[in-house]
């Protein structure tokens, strides 16, 4: 059986031969692999079945100099025009909203934008999501996710947005407006595209609940993920839309399959149980993820990872709908050994 066909067999909930899986490596740990290996492309070297497709970096990215003039120093701003301090440790850094001290909603459109949408951008990529699936990989977006809150706060900042979404909800309605228009445009320029999986998400747990109340949610960001699901959907609906938050958000993901979502990540184990998740959803959803990254990848011993990715395996994916994945991208602290003991429990 094919690796495309071990996929859909997964999502339609049928057993597949062999479960899909899929991890990403920090910097160091890639550096680690190609001292360990003599190669350069993980993916390739563990088998994974899945291949992401990005777009070509802006040749004109607007200058938003003029709306950090009266902040703290940055040492980036990306190209949607959001400013970062590096941290003093590996790849973390810390956010510089340029919108924090707006006070009107038209400032909030008047805010340029990327070219993202541009021709020159997406030129090929068409070609090369049609190469990866005659090479019998599954495709999926990458770098440009479809999200909403995130991208929004990101530029107002998090307890700004947090904040208007209660005291001041026409300049909340300003910023989530204004990233669902131009989301739902890329969304759609990825379905014609012919990926097979959109990604969308928006990080909006905590450990114990979601961030927001689930009526808030429901308010806010339910009506414009369905809109921007359905607006992909109307081009390919054949595209399959995973939809990622860390943290413990079971008092949502009823309302996510309504919206469309038929894929859900990461279902952290160390704040959701996702045995239960799969008994009271998966007739409706793939899992995609359920391998901690707090305790098990980072400080368990092999045998431990590979009986709980087989557990895993046995009470989720027993019927298909588990794609195994670690939770999280794996850090510096994850040992070499036990990325090899999650791969072998999958072989």
């Amino acid at each position: 059986m094919s690796r495309r066909d071990d996929y859909f067999r997964t999502i339609s909930r049928e057993k597949p031969a062999k479960t899909p899986f899929y991890f990403t490596l920090c910097d160091s740990l890639i550096e680690e692999f190609r001292k360990r290996t003599g190669e350069k492309d993980y993916f390739e070297y563990f088998g994974m079945p899945f291949r992401s497709v990005s777009l070509k970096s802006s040749q004109s990215p607007p200058d938003y100099s003029e709306y950090f003039k009266d902040l703290e120093p940055v040492d980036e701003i990306n190209e949607w025009g959001v400013g970062y301090v590096r941290g003093n440790m590996y790849h973390f850094r810390r956010i510089v909203p340029p919108m924090g001290r707006f006070e009107d909603p038209g400032q909030v459109w008047s805010f340029p934008l990327p070219d993202i949408l541009a021709d020159y951008r997406w030129e090929c990529i068409a070609e090369r999501i049609a190469e990866l699936k005659r090479k019998d990989y599954v495709t999926m977006n990458t770098g440009l996710f479809i999200d909403i809150f995130e991208p929004s706060w990101y530029l107002r900042g998090l307890e700004q947005l947090l904040m208007d979404l209660i005291l001041n909800p026409p300049m909340a309605k300003a910023c989530l407006d204004r990233m669902t228009e131009i989301k739902c445009k890329i969304a759609c320029r990825f379905a014609e595209a012919g990926v097979d999986i959109l990604i969308y998400g928006d990080d909006i747990g905590s450990e114990r609940s979601t961030i927001m109340s689930p009526d808030i949610w429901r308010k806010w960001l339910k009506p414009r993920l369905r809109r921007v699901i359905e607006a992909a959907k109307k081009v390919n609906p054949r595209l399959i839309c995973y939809y990622h938050s860390d943290g413990n958000i079971e008092s949502i993901i009823a309302d996510l399959i309504e919206t469309g979502v038929e894929i859900l990540n990461p279902i952290q184990p160390e704040c959701m149980d996702p045995v239960d998740i799969k008994k009271r959803h998966g007739e409706v959803l793939t899992l995609w993820g359920t391998i901690g990254t707090q305790h098990l990848m980072p400080f368990g011993r092999p045998e431990e990872v590979k009986s709980t990715v087989k557990a895993m395996i046995r009470d989720v994916g027993y019927n298909g709908g588990l794609v195994v994945a670690p939770t999280h991208i794996l850090e510096p602290e994850v040992p070499w050994k036990n990325i090899v003991a999650f791969v072998e429990a999958i072989n």
